[in-house]
């Protein structure tokens, strides 16, 4: 199988795992990175921001010529699409034409459009075109099932984390405190600000400073690579909180926080009842008065207790088979059936 992958190579890709590990398992893999070349482009000044939003830039038809000379070249039997913001219908069109296989998974919500980043015309008018789709979302594939009449499987978030850095992290000296690590909207801030009235916070990510300011909530940068997991661990309690198009599921840090072993507070969701077990692997709120009793409890948990709950959570991820080695190989299975 010849698997062309679309999406981005930045640090903080999924595209990485689900390329490494299908390699491994016998696929031959080629990346190109479409959202990387689009950011490296719009970002690169001033001046092209404003004439890609006049609508007067190439960037599109530089992407388009690209793509098409990798899969003259490359000969792909499936071009799977991450996201595909970059790519129009035209496009997809094209690729379907020359017998090409085309498989798409969002990890957002291709319906609904939460900022600037989540989607756009190109999302929305080639899910049609797809031969599968992957949604995080149990409501996404049944929307998609129903009104295109197109397979649509759950591919669940997951976590990479080797054992040598998870011993760098879990050799850390505990803070105990509150911690919310992600990027900030209206309704995350105002639930942290709620939560600050009683409790110290540190929350990690960009922009924070537009929206909150408290006395009991101390602003950090993002942070990435060893020291995403290292920033994740050390805290006693990590907060999730979800974004207003994805209310009822899961996130990327659903798996994360339990993954590196540390103690998740998550919204109450069908999907974290699933998959793991409440007070034993986390702890789940249904509004903020459950969350901050369970903060008090939490911080104020003895240490031994503490870390049964995070062995716990790190165990249940790994025989569960949470991890990204374990979804691509969920991934490989139902490429193989759409290539009959």
């Amino acid at each position: 199988m010849r698997l062309l992958i679309a999406g981005s190579d930045e640090i903080w890709s999924l595209e990485k795992y689900y390329a490494k590990y299908l390699e491994d398992a016998g696929v031959h893999v080629r990346m190109i990175p479409v959202q990387s070349i689009f950011y490296k482009y719009y970002h690169k000044s001033l001046v092209n921001k404003i004439i890609y939003k006049a609508g007067l830039s190439d960037i599109g038809t530089v992407i388009e010529k690209e793509v098409k000379a990798v899969i003259q070249e490359w000969e792909p039997d499936i071009l799977w699409v991450f996201k595909g913001m970059e790519l129009t219908p035209g496009l997809l069109n094209w690729a379907k034409g020359r017998g090409i296989r085309l498989v798409n998974y969002n990890p957002d919500n291709p319906f609904l459009f939460s900022g600037k980043g989540s989607g756009n015309k190109n999302v929305t008018d080639s899910i049609g075109l797809f031969d599968l789709h992957f949604s995080y979302d149990q409501d996404i594939c049944k929307r998609i099932a129903r009104d295109y009449k197109i397979p649509c499987r759950i591919l669940p978030f997951g976590f990479e984390l080797s054992e040598g850095l998870f011993a760098e992290c879990s050799a850390q000296e505990e803070t105990i405190k509150l911690c919310f690590l992600g990027n900030p909207d209206g309704e995350r801030a105002a639930f942290i600000m709620q939560l600050a009235d009683d409790f110290s916070i540190d929350v990690y990510g960009k922009g924070w400073e537009r929206f909150i300011k408290h006395g009991n909530i101390t602003i950090c940068p993002p942070v990435y690579g060893d020291e995403f997991w290292k920033t994740l661990y050390r805290y006693r309690v990590q907060l999730n909180l979800m974004r207003v198009h994805n209310p009822k599921s899961h996130n990327m840090r659903s798996f994360d926080i339990p993954g590196v072993g540390a103690i998740g507070l998550f919204p109450r969701t069908p999907d974290h009842e699933k998959f793991f077990e409440e007070t034993k692997e986390l702890f789940l709120y249904t509004d903020i008065s459950e969350c901050k009793k369970w903060v008090a409890v939490l911080l104020n948990m003895p240490a031994a207790e503490a870390g049964e709950i995070r062995k716990a959570a790190r165990l249940k991820s790994i025989v569960s088979g949470y991890t990204y080695q374990d979804r691509a190989l969920q991934v490989l299975e139902e490429m193989k059936k759409i290539l009959g």
